[in-house]
């Protein structure tokens, strides 16, 4: 009898979900919010916005944007998830290697512990690329602390377990693999001395608590302008330049940031 019940509640719910209409045809609030959260503009890629809303939405039986917006208000989890599904980007081992050499031969003159920090660091790959380019300039590893920040959950928990494919490692030598990677069927496993070199926090640069992250020596910043408009750009270099403990030591940004 109580199998019956709950049969028919079960139907009535269905019925109820059939019944809700769905509406995905303008993502331009869900863009309004992301940018006020994260500083992420799509005014370029709204098409590529709305047919990814829509997945997320459809993935999780939400019937439409306007639900989509009133749960980001009100759970904190499917906020986060968003996040993790709007902010997805791949990256690679020493990639703009030159910025990189630079930071290394400022830091080999430096006397004293030095903060680095890498916002974003999405997977990983910069910050423990920086690491191993400076113990590569014979820099002891008690010389310097790498902090490497982003919004993406997912980008952080791949780059704390630190476990990459041939195309993200394709920039190194095998020399520099072998002394600092093992390998295990066809994945590249960075090594913990590496690993214990950087730390992550999840954190958005234009929330109030990351000032409280304290000043760094040097700063890389590289593709995360390039989704940002201009006044964002402009707020976000503020930021950035007020973490620096040398007003005078410049930002290390992207080639393709267009500041």
């Amino acid at each position: 009898m109580f199998s019956f019940f709950r049969k028919k509640e079960k139907k009535i719910l269905d019925e109820v979900r059939e019944e809700e209409p769905t509406d995905y045809s303008d993502a331009t609030k869900i863009a309004e919010y992301f940018k006020n959260e994260t500083g992420v503009t799509f005014d370029k890629q709204m098409n590529i916005l709305n047919n990814k809303a829509m997945t997320f939405c459809k993935q999780r039986e939400i019937s439409s944007f306007s639900k989509l917006l009133d749960l980001l208000d009100s759970d904190a989890v499917i906020k986060q998830e968003l996040i993790d599904y709007l902010t997805t980007n791949e990256t690679f081992f020493y990639r703009e290697f030159k910025q990189i050499e630079e930071l290394v031969g400022l830091v080999k003159k430096d006397v004293s512990l030095v903060k680095i920090m890498c916002a974003p660091s999405s997977t990983g790959e910069e910050p423990y690329s920086i690491a191993i380019a400076l113990l590569e300039a014979g820099v002891s590893a008690d010389k310097f602390r790498i902090l490497g920040i982003d919004i993406n959950s997912d980008a952080l928990n791949k780059a704390q377990k630190a476990v990459y494919k041939q195309r993200n490692v394709r920039n190194l030598s095998d020399e520099i693999i072998q002394r600092y990677f093992y390998k295990q069927d066809d994945k590249f496993i960075l090594r913990d001395s590496i690993k214990s070199l950087v730390d992550f926090k999840l954190i958005n640069i234009f929330d109030a608590s990351f000032a409280t992250l304290g000043k760094f020596d040097y700063i890389f910043s590289r593709n995360m302008f390039i989704y940002f408009d201009a006044q964002t750009k402009v707020r976000a270099k503020k930021i950035l330049q007020d973490m620096r403990k040398n007003q005078d030591q410049k930002i290390f940004f992207g080639h393709a940031d267009e500041l």
